[in-house]
This record gives C-alpha cells, sequence and structure tokens, in this order.
C-alpha cells in the first residue's frame, strides 16, 4: 500500500479503516466485508451459539492492506480487533512481531485516530531499543 513504517487498523464488523502514516503524511483505505454483520438473535431451543462466524475474506484483506507495515496498532470498539488478531496468529503468524498493541477504540473520526496512532508510536518508538 504505501512506503511509510507505522500503521494502524481500527476495525469492527461493518469496516476497516487503514492508515498508513508518519508524522507528515498518512494514506487511508477503507475495507469491508462481503457480506456485513446483522444482529442475530439467539432463541432458546435453537442449535448455535446465535453469534455469525468470521469472515476469513475480510480479515484476510485488512491482512493484506497491512502486511507492508513495520508497526501495526490495532484497534475497535467490540470483538472485531480480537478476532483479526486471532486471525493473524493463525493465517499470518510472520505479522505478529509487528503488531505492537491491540487497544479498545470507540468510534474516533479519522483525524482522532491518526492523532491516537501518533501519539501512541511517538512513545513506543523512544521505548523500543534504539539499533546503530
Amino acid at each position: 500500500m504505501s512506503e511509510h513504517f507505522h500503521a494502524v487498523v481500527w476495525i469492527d464488523h461493518h469496516e476497516a479503516r487503514v492508515f498508513h502514516f508518519n508524522a507528515d503524511d498518512a494514506e487511508r483505505a477503507v475495507i469491508h466485508p462481503q457480506q456485513p454483520t446483522r444482529h442475530i438473535h439467539h432463541k432458546s431451543h435453537s442449535i448455535g451459539s446465535g453469534h455469525s462466524p468470521e469472515d476469513q475474506h475480510f480479515f484476510h484483506a485488512v491482512v493484506q492492506a497491512i502486511d507492508t507495515a513495520g508497526a501495526v496498532l490495532i484497534g475497535g470498539p467490540a470483538n472485531a480487533k480480537h478476532e483479526l488478531f486471532k486471525h493473524i496468529q493463525r493465517h499470518a503468524p510472520q505479522l505478529l512481531p509487528r503488531i505492537s498493541a491491540v487497544e479498545t477504540l470507540d468510534h474516533p473520526t479519522d483525524g482522532e485516530l491518526l492523532a491516537h496512532a501518533r501519539h501512541y508510536f511517538r512513545a513506543a518508538d523512544r521505548m523500543a531499543p534504539q539499533r546503530s
């Protein structure tokens, strides 16, 4: 997608917003699932959990969008961020060392999300071992 080192993903079951960025510039991509999740009600005495299955194609598209990043922050309001992380563990373990954190983030605007990610990586980069 880009040549920026850092990326942030905000994900829920309706979309993923992916930003590759540096201090001055950002590139944005929005990824939507092929079949958006609808709310499922669980009925008593029925088979199944009442939850829709994870959309593996959606998660795969997000993984492709962050594949070139050197450091990734994943956020979102509910379980999709954890499901994405589990998908990475199972299907793209080479990305695991580049996942910096998985955080709960409500519904930030694009500007708020970028500001949060820049602040996070500014602090994380200062704490990282310096290589010469």
